[in-house]
């Protein structure tokens, strides 16, 4: 069952958070231990990252500012996984993220984003 943001996943909304600021972003070690070794992602334009091409581009990326996010609900579909989804804001357009946490060791295991389309 989705559920609104609530104190049951604040860990999880700050992990997600956290991988979206440019301090973690870059910082060798946090992000292999954070993204879990079979980790993959679909992005915004369909193109599947692995987990060896994901550290390697973050920790390449230019620094940007941590983007607004609204929309925040998590669902625990296993007493070890939560499904997180959220919108982000103006990159430059607006796109909804999903992604799929193991906890509580807090491992990233999957993450797709997808823009908006403009009417």
């Amino acid at each position: 069952m989705w559920e609104p943001d609530s104190q049951a996943f604040v860990a999880v909304k700050a992990a997600e958070l956290a991988l979206l600021s440019p301090a973690v972003r870059q910082d060798n070690d946090q992000v292999p231990r954070v993204l879990s070794t079979d980790f993959a992602e679909i992005g915004r334009w369909g193109r599947r990252w692995t987990y060896a091409e994901m550290v390697a581009t973050l920790q390449a990326e230019d620094p940007l500012e941590a983007p607004e996010t609204s929309e925040w609900l998590f669902n625990r579909i296993s007493p070890e996984l939560v499904l997180v989804n959220y919108r982000i804001h103006g990159t430059p357009d607006d796109s909804r993220h999903t992604s799929l946490w193991e906890v509580p060791s807090l491992v990233l295991r999957f993450h797709q984003g997808t823009f908006i389309a403009q009417n």
